[in-house]
């Protein structure tokens, strides 16, 4: 065994604070009420998920996701007793599960990534992400390693290799996740129900989205989720935003990115000029993450000022989180679609 895997194996032993400050809730699940399972899967349970063949050996008692989109999608498939911490939270939590997510432990600070030291403190049986990019050693551990430490993982199909477009980025792909923890967790009927609710909410958004006429066909749209360095990070092709778009009958001015998250230039912005922009509205504290920053940012710069979007106010406000891979990515369709539909009342053609 080498010194890296003893001193893992070590601090996976060890029993303390996760991290000073970032938690003081307790990491003992049986403090916390544990759903049970179905009855119906059969362990160990082989699921191939990005190109790896994990086997779970038991339905998961101590989980750890490593983001607040991951949280959240367990606490609605029944089994956030379940959950023994959390990280990266990037949005408000939602009114409805608030709750039981606050009871949760945070092993890392507001819109940090949980490290491999922290995750292997709560002891956990498994460990969900929604992002490649947790899975490095500079974070939560590579998965290979985490595996032969005897914490099987999953990864968001939507992102097996960081920010890299998806053949097939849609709606299925996101409920065929939700079927495959369904059943690692031995919940497939809330699985389901689950689904169903969710397709509920897809259709009532493009139901409002048979309202969006306008003499301009197809109205343009620029997804902007953040800034970094002072560029903007839009919405490619290969991600449900491009997905989401599609649906409505709107067309992404980025969807010939080579990358779902491509940075692009407020010049590619301007010689674009969107109809309208979406904007994620995010809270995890970054410089330039909340709607109104970026608004600010829109209007006061020479170049984007000038456009008729940012001029006439055309924008889309969502939360960040419907923007990633997500319980509330079902929740982009009726708000772009609202969103647009109030627009064109407006006069937008």
């Amino acid at each position: 065994m080498t010194l890296r895997k003893i001193a893992a194996v070590l601090a996976a032993l060890s029993v303390g604070a996760v991290l000073a400050g970032c938690g003081a809730a307790s990491n003992d699940a049986g403090a916390r009420p544990v759903s049970a399972g179905e009855g119906v899967t059969k362990y160990p349970l082989t699921v191939e998920n990005c190109g790896k063949k994990v086997t779970y050996g038991a339905t998961p008692r101590r989980v750890v996701t490593m983001n607040q989109a991951a949280a959240e999608i367990l606490i609605h498939l029944g089994v956030g007793g379940r959950i023994v911490g959390t990280g990266y939270e990037i949005d408000q939590i939602p009114p409805e599960i608030a709750g039981e997510y606050q009871k949760i432990p945070k092993l890392s600070a507001h819109g940090q990534e949980i490290k491999h030291e922290a995750l292997l403190q709560a002891q956990p049986d498994f460990a969900y992400a929604s992002f490649a990019s947790f899975f490095t050693p500079a974070q939560s551990g590579e998965r290979d390693v985490l595996h032969g430490l005897g914490v099987p993982t999953y990864l968001t199909e939507f992102d097996c290799v960081y920010h890299q477009s998806v053949a097939g980025a849609r709606f299925e792909l996101l409920f065929d996740e939700y079927r495959n923890l369904a059943r690692i967790f031995d919940v497939p009927a809330a699985g389901n129900k689950l689904i169903a609710e969710q397709q509920a909410v897809i259709n009532s958004g493009l139901e409002t989205a048979k309202g969006i006429k306008a003499a301009k066909d197809p109205l343009t749209v620029m997804w902007f989720y953040s800034t970094f360095g002072g560029k903007p990070w839009a919405a490619g092709t290969g991600g449900l935003p491009q997905h989401v778009s599609e649906m409505v009958g709107v067309k992404n001015v980025f969807d010939d990115a080579s990358t779902k998250w491509p940075e692009v230039s407020w010049d590619s912005v301007a010689a674009r000029d969107p109809d309208v922009i979406v904007i994620a509205d995010l809270t995890r504290g970054e410089p330039g993450d909340t709607a109104k920053e970026k608004i600010d940012l829109l209007k006061k710069d020479p170049l984007t000022s000038k456009l008729e979007a940012v001029a006439n106010d055309r924008f889309v406000i969502i939360p960040g989180r419907y923007m990633d891979p997500s319980y509330g990515s079902a929740y982009a369709v009726p708000a772009l679609a609202k969103g647009l539909v109030e627009l064109v009342q407006r006069g937008l053609r």
